[in-house]
């Protein structure tokens, strides 16, 4: 029978089913069709982590551009820290994307292909040794059920072929009687042609019967024997999907940055710097920085004192030094720092953010006032690092 005719005619659907001799391939090829998904997961994958730590490198690379804008712009005081904390989260989140990378290449991908190996083993001639055993097992289920299928297929041809010969005997006999033109010698001999393939037709059909109860009383054993094999591979197939349901959801974890404690974190803290924009407090600050609040030596009299005339030694150079700096001290103002500095020169005053000291210079050309803290310890500080209390 053609392919067309195959299409068209409805008893094909019977012919693709799973009991028909060779339709199980589908099952068995499941196998194969498994390991080569496995392939494609940790590709697919693979390829996510790599757009993971590109977009960590461009996170980084974005806040080092702007981080020495940032600093260097004329915003100041909770405005200024909303915008270095945008720049702070995107460091933390570049951090972040590079360990979902190193998470989707050393742990899942490691992971599947870990079990590719302990769950698929490959023959040396190729094919995998699971497909063997499905295969064999359908196969040897199925050789006596196709012997059976053949004989009664031949049974039944056969009776077909003469039940065609048993209608072509009945239609010569129904046009052969009353004929005046066929003798009749002639219509006996066709009539007795009808009877031999009426009998012959009895005979054939009988024997067709028989094969088929055969087959019917075949088909449990058959049924059972089949579906033994098929559970097999369900089972096989059922671990196969449970262990790519965990490895999707393990995939699901590492990329769910939604329920992420560090990125919750991360926007939480940007959240609370941004709604600590306080206008009143960066107003005051300028205000006592900048404006009509800055510390000022108003004129007053000064009475003369006669100069010494003396050799100026270090000495005397270090004690007039210790005047001015105690001077300086007097109008100092008091400031608190509102982030961490660490100084990277001898000259420079560390300090944590909140601490308290006392600013005894004002800030130069260069953005920089020199402080000193309660227990003593001078140094330079940038300006916009304090707050005046």
């Amino acid at each position: 029978m053609s392919t067309s005719s195959s299409e068209n005619n409805p008893e094909d659907v019977n012919h693709r089913s799973f009991w028909m001799p060779g339709n199980y391939h589908p099952t068995v090829k499941r196998t194969e069709d498994s390991f080569q998904a496995c392939n494609d997961i940790v590709t697919c994958f693979q390829e996510r982590a790599r757009v993971e730590r590109q977009y960590a490198q461009q996170l980084d690379e974005w806040s080092n551009k702007w981080k020495p804008v940032v600093d260097s712009s004329p915003l100041y005081g909770s405005l200024l820290k909303a915008w270095q904390c945008f720049l702070l989260s995107a460091d933390r989140l570049a951090s972040l994307h590079a360990s979902i990378c190193r998470s989707l290449v050393s742990e899942d991908a490691d992971r599947v292909r870990t079990w590719q190996k302990d769950t698929f083993h490959k023959k040396l001639f190729g094919g995998f040794k699971e497909t063997q055993d499905i295969e064999t097992g359908f196969a040897r289920a199925q050789k006596p059920w196709a012997k059976r299928l053949k004989k009664l297929d031949k049974a039944r041809r056969a009776y077909h072929k003469v039940s065609r010969k048993e209608h072509a005997a009945k239609e010569r006999d129904f046009h052969a009687q009353g004929n005046p033109d066929v003798s009749i010698d002639k219509q006996k001999k066709i009539q007795e042609e009808r009877e031999l393939a009426q009998q012959e037709a009895e005979k054939v059909r009988a024997r067709y019967e028989k094969v088929l109860e055969e087959v019917n009383r075949y088909v449990p054993r058959y049924m059972e024997e089949m579906e033994s094999v098929f559970d097999q591979s369900q089972d096989e197939e059922r671990r196969r999907i449970v262990f790519l349901k965990d490895a999707f959801l393990s995939i699901h974890k590492h990329l769910d940055v939604t329920t992420n404690e560090s990125v919750i974190a991360v926007y939480s803290e940007l959240h609370n710097t941004l709604m600590g924009i306080d206008e009143q407090e960066d107003l005051r600050w300028w205000k006592n920085t900048h404006g009509p609040g800055m510390p000022t030596d108003w004129p007053h009299f000064q009475d003369y004192s006669p100069k010494k005339k003396s050799k100026k030694g270090k000495k005397e150079v270090e004690k007039k030094k210790g005047t001015i700096e105690k001077s300086v001290m007097i109008g100092g103002v008091r400031v608190r720092a509102l982030y961490d500095y660490v100084g990277q020169e001898t000259d420079e005053l560390s300090f944590k953010a909140g601490e308290e000291f006392l600013k005894i210079e004002d800030e130069d050309d260069q953005g920089w006032c020199r402080g000193k803290k309660d227990e003593g310890w001078e140094g330079l500080y940038p300006a916009n690092y304090v707050e005046v209390v």
